[in-house]
């Protein structure tokens, strides 16, 4: 089968002919019928920086935003039927270091994540842990179901965030984690969501097709100063940074209220300068966030069964995967915002 695959620690990505999986005890053989192409996609593809650490596994099948149809099980199929319809959990722990057996598997220091230390969804069939594999419920169809991971990252951002009803919000950075994270935090019943961009006309209409209506595009010029006219006096309780611009986050502590919380979801190239003294004084808290614990999936395929219909409006291309690099050059000149690939188109 061909697969798009990083294949050297430098730009670009290529088809190559790879064997198909077999599953071995436990795992499931998935026919990949949708699969999302990612800022970490992007951002791997590249090779812009973040991401040395997968140097060594080259070469490697990139995706691991990706759903589809259960052909066959090995071992306890644990529910599982095939043709069932699955989101997968790319992230799996080791099950044996400290972390793991003490019951936090989510800080597992060895887990294997499909797309960045296994190989991923960009290819017609993966093998995946039963336990990892969801069934989508009722009304989720496969692109929706594809859409389960990114929409888990933004929900853990909000909940890790603390946002409830009244709360004041900003998003920076209009991709699918900051369209994702200013949905959910409207439906925690934030007061107001306010998110920014730059020059991100077509991230901003899927914003407006979301419901989102509070967006302020900075063009060319900086943060601080687009948004210091109406919110210097009016500071955010809570800030999302969606953007992997580390100069952000400093610019973002600017508009945040005293004790409010910096939540940092963006993946950065180099190092954030911080003025710690002003981050002290206003008792500011900086949260990392990332992948979301297992816990947060159900919660996020019930959001689709609800949503669904609304969130679909985050999908602007559909495309083969055999137009996969085509896929990336559009998500990477900001040409598209959340592209579907399948296989069987």
């Amino acid at each position: 089968m061909k697969a798009l695959q990083k294949t050297a620690p430098t730009f670009g990505v290529e088809f190559r002919e790879v064997p198909r999986p077999v599953p071995g005890p436990g795992e499931a053989l998935i026919e990949i019928t949708a699969a999302g192409v990612c800022g970490t996609d992007v951002h791997i593809f590249e090779w812009s920086g973040g991401y040395d650490f997968m140097a060594p596994l080259l070469p490697l099948t990139l995706g691991h935003e990706f759903a589809g149809r259960v052909i066959d099980v090995a071992g306890d199929a644990n529910g599982l039927a095939p043709g069932a319809l699955v989101a997968v959990i790319p992230s799996t722990p080791c099950g044996s270091c400290a972390h793991c057996l003490s019951g936090a598997a989510e800080s597992c220091e060895r887990r294997s994540a499909k797309g960045t230390s296994a190989d991923g969804g960009f290819a017609p069939w993966i093998t995946a842990p039963v336990v990892n594999c969801l069934a989508a419920p009722n009304g989720v169809d496969d692109e929706l179901a594809a859409l389960a991971e990114p929409l888990t990252v933004a929900q853990e951002a909000v909940l890790k965030g603390g946002v409830t009803r009244g709360d004041r919000v900003l998003v920076i950075g209009p991709g699918t984690i900051g369209q994702a994270i200013a949905l959910y935090a409207r439906m925690a019943e934030a007061a107001e969501v306010v998110v920014v961009g730059k020059n991100d006309l077509l991230r901003f209409e899927t914003l407006r097709a979301l419901g989102l209506r509070d967006l302020i595009d900075i063009g060319d010029g900086d943060l601080e100063t687009a948004l210091a006219s109406r919110f210097a006096d009016q500071k955010f309780d809570i800030i999302f940074e969606a953007t992997g611009v580390p100069e952000v986050v400093q610019e973002g502590l600017a508009f945040l209220r005293k004790e409010g919380v910096l939540v940092v979801a963006g993946i950065h190239p180099r190092r954030a300068a911080l003025d710690l003294t002003r981050l002290v004084r206003e008792r500011h808290q900086i949260r990392g966030t990332q992948r979301a614990p297992r816990h947060v999936w159900p919660r996020v395929l019930d959001s689709l069964v609800t949503e669904g219909e609304r969130i679909r409006h985050m999908i602007t291309h559909r495309m083969p995967l055999d137009h996969g690099v085509e896929a990336l050059e559009l998500a990477r000149t900001r040409r598209a915002s959340k592209i579907i690939l399948s296989p069987g188109v």
